[in-house]
């Protein structure tokens, strides 16, 4: 039988169920099939749709029959082979041939080149597009228990089997229940042989034929188990390729040919090469491209010292500039001889780039297959320097960055610098956080949307509800409390963790709060108080999406709930179905969250700020979320008309390793996975104090095989992608890029880890020694994880107790006085002593409007000069006096000639002095009394000398060193009114 399809079976994978290659076919074993099955529906499009962007290698086929035309686009869009769609859909979609197929429900008369998909089911369905001879049918049942079913009769009537991974098996027989894989193959392969041995091509990764063998099913069944070469000698049995040799084969994708009498094989071969024979083929040596990518990626491994290839590879703007050279003369190439000559330069100098950053010929083939699948075209203009230079005109338009997508198969790797070897500049390049789209793009998105809530309350946040979320049954957005214990159902061990979060949570934010008002004497007689009070109405974003978050619901609701906040709002995106994962519910339940906006992204914020007929509006918006959710919080608290505050701003979630010698690899790498794993805009830090090159791989070794071994592995791709590890020579090194980064989370895997938290100056948070990893920072120790990224711990903190409650602006402040700031002056009042009247003057002065600080400071200056004329004052303190006039001078803006004429009277300051001195009498009192031991005279010798040194600093206006000489003195001549005068 003659056919498209590569294998005559396609296995189902159900995304819902996470994690999905936890039974059945493992992911590796999964991928060398090759083809894939998905039930796309309005709750499931984003799980669909990230997957095949994941995955464009591997072909799909997607029932989408449930969707929108535009859905079933993107779809298309994102590399499915083959979408399978509604009968009243196939006519508007004919356009794009054999990847439109038609979900069958009756009998039809015409078919899309795609084929049919029909339910096993319905038997007389099945039995007339059989006899109609439509090619290809697919055969679909989601129900294991009939799977023999489904192969048995698609093998007699032609069709192609569909059935759940779950029920499939890599071993050579049927085993626990379960279909084996290679059995069903082998049934259907044709071969010639007494001995049913098939011929089988073997091929690099780009097709480039390596040699012809032999398989059979058992050999089949070990390779796909194995994930590696494996044959069926015809005169020794099972062939392990390179047991003995060690030229090994990672497989990478088994098909079937047209005919299904030959097997290909897709492997990546390592060591010498295939043949027996020194070359890499049994067809001969490489030639073109393929040569050149194996010439490189060995001199990149071992480049021959002063090569010009090795100098490439170490000069990151020599190869840009020859890259850029080359392209400009295969531009200006005319003659047939003269295009293929640069084309061939600019191929080599592109390939070498390609080669230094780990990408490989195959990796760049399923870019350009990827885009070959595309159906929606960018209108590919000139950019603006380029169109320019050529004389084009071209409005400049701003558009979003174009993230490259990682290799899907290559070692999850972060790239490598070491800090002492690049520039400054380029490290700061190298630490660069991944881009975002841009602000006008996201802006043109999210103003239409809270414009739309501010005018049309409700029925604005329904409509993007249902557009966003698909959660068209919803008639109201909010969900109030008392919250039904039906939708709180959960495992008991769930409640119990969550209940064991809660209560760390609680404990540490109730550390927080201040047990009573915070008072402050500024000085004798002024007393100042803050109270701190709760903000009354609060906004909590809790995230959706593919992820359950009731840690977030916990670590802005606990705060809120302990602050005392009187009205706690939370938002989450629904489900399809219109609900809220009831781990949700259950923690917005238990801190006593009055309603639950059904909303995400920038409809749920806008609602809050401004409220709409049931959303109460809010004070306060606090959690994380996209771009659009940032956006929207931002542009809402810079909206005077909301009267609404939020948090911080945020970016993608991140982590900064700092690891020693004393490291565990394990450890380190499960750390940084720990946030890859977050989303493909994640960026991971691992800075490496004084590694060799063997702890280092030990390290990326590691990463890689834990990554490998997650559900969410793409995902990590993306984030490593963007990720680096830096090389420094010493902890102060690493905690200044630390510092100078400022990370969401900080781990410090080092030794004596606690020593280094006094280095630390932005940071999120710090998870202090190996024992501590992030995970328990995000879920359940009791710190927030609610925390500034993108560089904002430099300026903000995460969320805490004074989030909800801070001293500014709900603190009050008062300010109250024990005495009269202006008594009556006294008859009776004691000599003046001269320091202690210039003392008490300045302190009145400090309490008195600008135009009576002048007055007072020409009167202190004017008593200054006349005690030294009358001498109340020597000749001696004449310096002294000097300095302190010219400082009284300069502190009040006055000029001392005027001192004479402006002055006036002090006794009436000298009186508020003595009534404020008389307060603190009886600390002074008790408070231990100095050495009444007269100073030597080598001490008033060395005090003098201290004083004159202090004057001269004074002269230069070097404050704190006269400040510190003139204490230097007091200690050796205590009360000296000389000293204390010009401290």
């Amino acid at each position: 039988m003659e056919t498209t399809i590569p294998l005559p079976l396609i296995p189902s994978l159900d995304l819902a169920s996470k994690p999905y290659f936890e039974t059945g076919l493992p992911r590796a074993q999964f991928k060398h099939l090759g083809l894939i099955f998905f039930v796309a529906k309005p709750e499931t499009f984003d799980l669909v749709f990230d997957f095949l962007k994941g995955h464009t290698a591997v072909r799909s086929y997607v029932n989408a029959a449930a969707l929108e035309e535009s859905d079933i686009l993107s779809l298309l869009d994102a590399g499915a082979r083959c979408v399978f769609v509604k009968e009243e859909q196939v006519a508007s979609l004919e356009k794009y041939g054999d990847r439109i197929g038609l979900a069958a429900t009756s009998a039809v008369s015409k078919v899309p080149a795609g084929g049919a998909l029909i339910d096993l089911g319905d038997a007389a369905l099945v039995k007339s597009f059989v006899d109609q001879k439509t090619t290809p049918v697919f055969l679909v049942t989601p129900d294991e228990s009939k799977v023999q079913e489904v192969v048995t009769i698609a093998q007699e009537s032609g069709a192609v089997p569909i059935m759940p991974a779950t029920a499939l098996t890599m071993e050579n027989k049927d085993t626990d229940g379960k279909l084996s894989v290679p059995a069903i193959i082998g049934s259907q392969w044709a071969s010639d042989r007494a001995d049913k041995l098939i011929p089988t091509v073997v091929t690099d990764e780009r097709g480039v034929a390596l040699g012809l063998v032999y398989s059979s099913q058992e050999s089949l069944s070990e390779s796909l188990k194995t994930s590696t070469g494996v044959y069926q000698s015809r005169k020794r049995g099972l062939w392990y390729k390179g047991a003995s040799s060690g030229d090994v084969q990672e497989l990478v994708r088994v098909s079937l040919d047209c005919d299904q009498d030959c097997l290909k094989f897709v492997v990546r071969q390592k060591g010498r090469g295939f043949c027996h024979l020194p070359q890499p083929t049994c067809f001969g040596e490489l030639g073109g491209i393929s040569k050149l990518e194996k010439t490189l990626q060995s001199r990149k491994i071992s480049a021959p010292e002063g090569s010009y290839t090795a100098r490439l590879f170490s000069d990151e703007k020599l190869l840009r500039a020859k890259i850029m050279e080359e392209a400009e003369e295969l531009c200006d190439a005319k003659t047939k001889e003269d295009i293929a000559f640069e084309a061939a330069d600019l191929i080599y100098f592109a390939l070498t780039k390609a080669v230094a950053a780990g990408v490989t010929l195959e990796d760049i083939e399923t870019s350009l297959d990827a885009k070959s699948v595309k159906v929606k075209r960018r209108q590919g203009d000139a950019k603006g320097q380029w169109a320019a230079k050529e004389g084009i005109a071209v409005k400049e338009v701003k558009k979003e960055e174009v993230k490259k997508e990682a290799a899907k198969d290559g070692p999850i790797l972060m790239k490598r610098y070491d800090a002492s070897q690049i520039s400054e500049k380029e490290l700061q390049d190298v630490l660069q956080r991944p881009s975002q789209k841009s602000n006008e793009m996201i802006m043109g998105i999210v103003n239409p949307i809270i414009k739309a809530v501010r005018t049309k309350g409700d029925a604005a946040v329904l409509e993007y509800t249902h557009k966003f979320e698909k959660a068209t049954s919803l008639t109201s957005p909010v969900l109030r409390a008392p919250f039904p214990q039906s939708m709180m159902n959960l495992p008991q061990e769930t409640i119990d963790a969550i209940d064991i979060s809660f209560e760390n949570i609680r404990k540490f934010h109730a550390a927080q709060k201040e047990d009573k008002p915070l008072e402050v004497e500024t000085m004798p007689g002024i007393i100042c108080s803050r109270f701190v009070r709760p903000i009354e109405r609060v906004g909590l974003y809790v995230p959706g999406g593919t992820a359950v978050l009731p840690s977030t619901a916990l670590m802005l609701g606990v705060p809120a709930m302990v602050a005392g906040c009187k009205r706690i709002v939370m938002a989450t995106p629904p489900r399809a179905d219109g609900s809220i994962t009831p781990e949700v519910i259950y923690a917005a339940h238990k801190v006593g969250a009055e309603c639950i906006v059904l909303a995400g992204g920038a409809q749920a914020v806008a609602a809050m700020a401004y409220g709409t007929e049931s959303v109460p509006k809010v004070d306060k918006i606090l959690g994380p979320g996209n771009q659009f959710v940032t956006a929207a919080k931002m542009h809402v608290s810079n909206d005077t008309n909301a009267g609404v505050s939020i948090d911080m701003p945020a970016g993608p979630s991140e982590v900064l390793v700092v690891a020693d010698k004393s490291s565990n690899p394990a450890f380190v790498a499960s750390d940084l996975l720990s946030q890859a794993e977050h989303g493909v805009d994640s960026q991971v830090i691992l800075i490496a104090i004084d590694l060799s090159e063997t702890e280092l791989k030990a390290i990326e070794d590691a990463l890689h095989e834990q990554a490998v071994a997650l559900p969410r592995v793409d995902i990590v791709r993306g984030a490593i992608s963007h990720s680096v590890t830096l090389v420094v020579g010493s902890l102060e090194e690493a905690m200044r890029l630390s510092n100078d980064y400022a990370p969401e989370h900080l781990i410090l895997q080092i030794k004596d880890a606690a020593a280094a938290v006094d280095l630390v100056e932005n940071a999120g948070s710090v998870f202090v020694g190996e024992w501590t990893p992030e995970s328990v920072g995000d879920y359940s120790a009791g710190v927030n994880h609610s925390l500034p990224t993108y560089g904002y711990a430099k300026q903000y903190s995460g969320v805490n107790l004074g989030s909800l409650a801070p001293p500014n602006p709900n603190s009050l402040a008062h300010t109250f006085t024990k005495h009269k700031l202006h008594p009556s002056p006294s008859p009776t009042s004691p000599p003046l002593n001269p320091t202690n009247y210039t003392l008490a003057s300045l302190l009145v002065a400090n309490m008195a409007t600008q135009t009576t600080k002048q007055r007072l400071a020409l009167s202190i200056i004017d008593f200054l000069n006349t005690s030294l004329k009358d001498g109340t004052l020597t000749a001696d303190d004449a310096e002294s006096i000097e300095v302190a006039t010219n400082c009284i001078s300069e502190a009040f803006n006055v000029t001392p000639s005027g001192a004479s004429t402006e002055s006036q009277s002090l006794l009436q300051v000298y009186s508020v002095y003595e009534n404020l001195r008389s307060k603190t009498a009886a600390a002074s009192a008790a408070a231990p009394a100095p050495s009444t031991a007269a100073p030597t005279d080598d001490e008033k010798k060395q005090a003098e000398q201290l004083k004159s040194r202090g004057n001269s600093a004074m002269a230069t206006k070097d404050y704190a060193s006269a400040i510190d000489l003139y204490t230097q003195a007091l200690a050796l001549v205590p009360g000296n009114p000389i000293f204390l005068s010009n401290r």
